[in-house]
């Protein structure tokens, strides 16, 4: 079969390798695909893989060939998997692949607002330590997390990994979720939006993106949060209405926000979050671990040896 991987860059930049799937076609590996090539590069080929490159319904036309495609992520929004239905392409994703590595990231952003480690270390460099008349000093307030309420929205894989790193931490750990209260960790306590929104010192999102979800976090929700409250989203970039989060930030209505995913990826120069103040920002690189790349390529190898033998497995189509 030939197997074509339209954006393999992201998930192999050198330190892994792709014999896995040669060992199971005719592969060819482009780094990233521009739209107006995606279909010319999938001619013929019978199994696409792809990461962030679109594969629509008019790129399905033009591939009559096309039985599979794999999506190198979870998320599988890239993809027409209504069109890849009535076609009968399967459509398959990559679950729980990074958990670990999103709750480690999602903690990390966290600690980055309340102990400015970078912060302090730069001004370490420069010299103002070794010149300080004092034995320390501070910028900026340093806060305590133990005790503090950690409010999770969405209780999925990474919302459950995340909450747990916090609890050991001695938050207090506050969850909307549509599961029932029972299948709460004991200590932990379930809360409608509003009260999460209200009461919670640090607000992490976790929920997919859904139509019910997009700027979850706006203008009137924002209102609803402390002055203190630190956000975090690991989760989708259109949960949050970043033009409100950044006017929050400027106006001091919320302390701080960590964000490792935009709305636009890469987001535009004159994205408003970049100047936003107390707005720390990663590149969408929670799910990049090396351990997490190796289970996602052994997966993604996993899912299509599956399809070939007749037995797909993690479908989405």
């Amino acid at each position: 079969m030939k197997i074509i991987v339209l954006d393999g860059y992201t998930l192999n930049p050198g330190d892994l390798d792709w014999k896995g799937l040669e060992a199971l076609g005719d592969l060819t590996v482009y780094d990233r695909t521009p739209a107006e090539l995606t279909a010319e590069r999938c001619k013929g080929a019978e199994i696409v893989i792809t990461n962030k490159t679109v594969i629509d319904k008019e790129t399905m036309e033009a591939l009559p060939e096309l039985k599979y495609i794999g999506v190198l992520a979870t998320g599988y929004n890239v993809v027409d998997v209504a069109e890849a239905a009535r076609r009968g392409i399967t459509v398959t994703n990559i679950p729980s692949y990074s958990t670990m590595s999103v709750a480690q990231m999602a903690i990390s952003l966290l600690l980055a607002i309340v102990e400015r480690v970078e912060h302090y270390t730069e001004e370490n460099r420069r010299g103002r330590w070794s010149s300080s008349p004092d034995f320390c000093y501070t910028d900026f307030p340093l806060m305590e997390l133990a005790g503090k309420q950690f409010g999770v929205i969405g209780f999925g894989h990474t919302g459950q990994a995340t909450a747990a790193v916090a609890r050991a931490l001695g938050m207090e750990i506050a969850v909307f979720t549509s599961k029932d209260r029972s299948a709460l960790p004991e200590g932990y306590r379930k809360a409608d939006l509003d009260t999460l929104l209200r009461e919670s010192d640090v607000v992490s999102l976790h929920c997919p993106l859904a139509p019910d979800t997009f700027h979850l976090i706006d203008d009137k929700a924002i209102a609803k949060m402390k002055p203190t409250a630190i956000l975090i989203n690991t989760g989708r970039g259109p949960l949050v209405d970043e033009e409100a989060l950044a006017r929050a930030l400027r106006e001091r209505r919320i302390y701080a926000a960590g964000m490792d995913v935009l709305s636009s990826e890469p987001p535009a120069a004159d994205c408003p979050l970049l100047s936003a103040p107390f707005c720390f920002i990663t590149p969408h690189i929670a799910w990049a671990t090396f351990e997490a790349r190796q289970r996602l390529m052994r997966i993604a190898v996993a899912n299509v040896e599956a399809f070939m033998k007749g037995k797909p497995q993690n479908v989405v189509s």
